[in-house]
C-alpha cells in the first residue's frame, strides 16, 4: 500500500519531507513536475535506481536522468564542466531542460547504463523541486509512464499502472507543460539537442552561435531512438500549412474506416461531424497543444478505435516538439501535403 500525498492545491509543501524520507530510504515515489509526472529514487544508490527500471519495464540500455536543486548538487556528480555547459545551465535552470554531463564516480553505472556521462536537470515545479530539497540527494527520475507507452500528464492517468509499485504517490494535478524536457550535449562546443522540449533552438541560439539537431538526425548515435510515447491505437499524422487540406485528408482518411478518432485543434472541431474527435487546443496556442497531446492520446485510446487521426502543427518552436512526440505515437506514419 502506498503513501497518498494530495498538494493540488497546496502552499505548504512540508508533507513531502516524508516522501524524501522514502527517496533516503530506498523506495519509489510518484511525482509531478513541471513537464510530465516522474518515477523516483535515489539516484545514488542502486538498488533504489533499478526499481524504477523494474517498475517502468524500462532496458537497463536506457539511462536516466538525476534531478537536482541547485549548482552544489550538480557539481557533486558531474565534472569537467565547459563555460558552454555553465551558460546553458544558468539560462535554463531550473526549468524543462536536460544537459549531458561527464559523470563523477558518485554516480552508480545503472543511472547511465555504464556510459561515462549523465544528464542533469533542476526542475522549476515547487513539488519536484522541494522533494529534492527535502532528500537533499540527486533523484533519479524518468518520466512516469510503463516504457513504450505515452508519458502521464496527470495522476490519474498514471496511478493505475504504477499504485502497487511505487512507495508514495503525489497528486499535483496536471502538469503545467505536458512534455518532458530539453535535452542538450555539448560536443565541440557546439549545443547539440537530443530531444525537442519547450525549451527551443531558437532560445538556445541566444547563448550559442550554432545548435545542432541531433533528433531529426536517425543514424545520430547521440540520440535514443526507441519509440517511448506508442498509443495501444494505430495512428496516423497529418499535416498541411494549407488547413483546408489537411481537413480534407483527414476526412479521406477516416472515411476507410468504422471506426475512426480524430484528435483536431480547436479551431477544426466543426470539420469532422459524424466522427469521434478529441480537441487539443488552439493551434494559436501551442502551448496549450503540449499539455494536453498526451492525455489525449490516453483519451482516444479509450474509444478504442481502428485509426486515430491526428492534425499536426507548424514545426517551429514548442510546436518541434510536439511533432516529434507525435511522429513517435504514430510510428512515422506521417502525411504532409
Amino acid at each position: 500500500m502506498y503513501t497518498y500525498i494530495d498538494l493540488k492545491n497546496a502552499t505548504n509543501f512540508s508533507e513531502l519531507k516524508e516522501a524524501a524520507d522514502i527517496i533516503n530510504s530506498g523506495g519509489l515515489v510518484l511525482f509531478p513536475t513541471e513537464t510530465v509526472y516522474g518515477l523516483g529514487a535515489n539516484g545514488l544508490v542502486e538498488d533504489a535506481v533499478k526499481k524504477i527500471y523494474l517498475a517502468k519495464g524500462r532496458d537497463f540500455k536506457n539511462p536516466i536522468n538525476l534531478l537536482v536543486d541547485s549548482m552544489e548538487m550538480i557539481e557533486s556528480v558531474a565534472k569537467n564542466i565547459s563555460p558552454l555547459e555553465r551558460t546553458l545551465m544558468e539560462a535554463f535552470f531550473p526549468g524543462p531542460f536536460t544537459i549531458i554531463l561527464e559523470k563523477r564516480e558518485v554516480v552508480p553505472d545503472i543511472v547511465t547504463a555504464g556510459q561515462s556521462l549523465v544528464g542533469v536537470r533542476m526542475p522549476s515545479g515547487v513539488i519536484a523541486k522541494k522533494l529534492v530539497e527535502y532528500a537533499s540527494v540527486p533523484i533519479a527520475a524518468p518520466s512516469a509512464n510503463i516504457s513504450g507507452k505515452v508519458s502521464g500528464t496527470s495522476f490519474k492517468d498514471i496511478l493505475e499502472d504504477f499504485k502497487d509499485k511505487v512507495d508514495c504517490a503525489i497528486d499535483g494535478g496536471n502538469s503545467e507543460i505536458g512534455i518532458e524536457s530539453t535535452i542538450v550535449k555539448v560536443i565541440d562546443n557546439v549545443p547539440h539537442i537530443l530531444r525537442p522540449g519547450s525549451i527551443t533552438e531558437e532560445q538556445i541560439l541566444q547563448f550559442a552561435p550554432a545548435v545542432i539537431k541531433d533528433y531529426e538526425d536517425e543514424n545520430s548515435t547521440n540520440v535514443n531512438h526507441t519509440n517511448h510515447y506508442t498509443p495501444n491505437s494505430n495512428c496516423v499524422l497529418v499535416y498541411s500549412k494549407d488547413n483546408k487540406k489537411m481537413v480534407d485528408e483527414i476526412n479521406k482518411i477516416s472515411s476507410k474506416y468504422s471506426k475512426p478518432c480524430i484528435l483536431s485543434t480547436h479551431e477544426n472541431l466543426s470539420f469532422y461531424s459524424g466522427n469521434t474527435v478529441i480537441d487539443i487546443g488552439s493551434k494559436s496556442n501551442l502551448n496549450e497543444i503540449a499539455r494536453n497531446i498526451f492525455s489525449c492520446l490516453k483519451k482516444a485510446d479509450s474509444f478504442s478505435p481502428d485509426i486515430v487521426i491526428i492534425e499536426g502543427v507548424e514545426q517551429s518552436g514548442i510546436g518541434a516538439a510536439i511533432m516529434n512526440r507525435l511522429l513517435k505515437a504514430c510510428k512515422e506514419n506521417y502525411v504532409e501535403i
